[in-house]
């Protein structure tokens, strides 16, 4: 099975929950899919074995072949293209590789070249087979970065995957094809408009969730209000702790700094196991 940890805000401690279920349940895959900014290694501490390029089809201008015309310019919703009287400009930190240029020009004055935006490590911790990845900056999407990624989803061992924060692109493509998603959320007004966020994109891709709230004695009770009334499950409630917060600080994980967290973590893990089993039953 895919389990998915996503949130609708960043800072909710998504990657705390992400690894934590890793470490408890260990022989699992791991999969770090905030190419913009992963952190999960910090805290797993794996033994990279190897890495590899993440390319994509830029696009080219022969300029002999070229009339000039602006349909590449008209066609590119980015901005990335700008055609001149006697020149074509092509802004690499705008492009989003979709090849749609290409398809339109008249004249096939456009080709593509290979361009590496980012890399992809692997690893290995106690059974925890480790993957992450890393856009390299000033890149617009991570999405193809995330593809690759998930592209060596083991078939052997289940997967946790650790997308990234919000809702858009990168989010939707980690998530995609989940067996289950958590979402981790706080007891905020901004914990719960973002929350609302991912239970919507998480219904529209039919995709079962529950919600875990990380510093559940702060704020106010409006999560759990929302989550009552709508029938959403409570998985997990992490009150705050400095303990938790300090130990965070210099890299060490939750389960690590409060070794109790190991048992829930396990419990979690089975009870997302009947979610998903009884789902399958059940579709037959």
């Amino acid at each position: 099975m895919i389990i998915s940890i996503a949130s609708g805000k960043g800072g909710t401690g998504k990657t705390t929950i992400a690894t934590s279920l890793a470490l408890a349940v260990s022989n699992i895959q791991f999969i770090d899919c905030d190419v913009e900014e992963p952190n999960s290694r910090i805290f797993l501490k794996p033994t990279i074995e190897n890495s590899q390029e993440v390319n994509i089809l830029f696009p080219e201008v022969d300029i002999e072949s070229c009339t000039f015309c602006g349909k590449c310019a008209e066609f590119c919703q980015f901005n990335a293209i700008s055609v001149l009287e006697d020149n074509v400009l092509i802004f690499k930190e705008l492009c989003h590789y979709c090849g749609g240029c290409k398809i339109v020009c008249p004249n096939d004055a456009i080709s593509e070249s290979k361009r590496s935006i980012g890399k992809i490590e692997m690893g290995n911790l106690n059974g925890i087979e480790f993957i992450d990845g890393a856009l390299t900056v000033s890149y617009p999407t991570p999405t193809p970065v995330i593809k690759q990624m998930k592209s060596y989803i083991s078939k052997e061992l289940d997967t946790i995957i650790d997308s990234p924060p919000g809702t858009a692109c990168p989010m939707v493509e980690s998530v995609e094809n989940s067996d289950f998603c958590i979402l981790v959320t706080e007891p905020t007004p901004f914990g719960l408009n973002d929350l609302k966020l991912a239970i919507d994109v998480a219904e529209k891709m039919n995709i079962r969730y529950g919600v875990i709230i990380n510093q559940s004695d702060i704020g106010d009770n409006k999560v759990k209000e929302f989550c009552s009334k709508k029938g959403i499950e409570i998985l997990l409630e992490i009150p705050y702790s400095r303990k938790i917060a300090e130990g965070y600080s210099r890299g060490e994980n939750l389960i690590s700094v409060i070794p109790e967290y190991e048992s829930k973590f396990k419990n979690l893990y089975k009870k997302i196991q009947k979610i998903i089993n009884s789902e399958r039953v059940s579709s037959y």
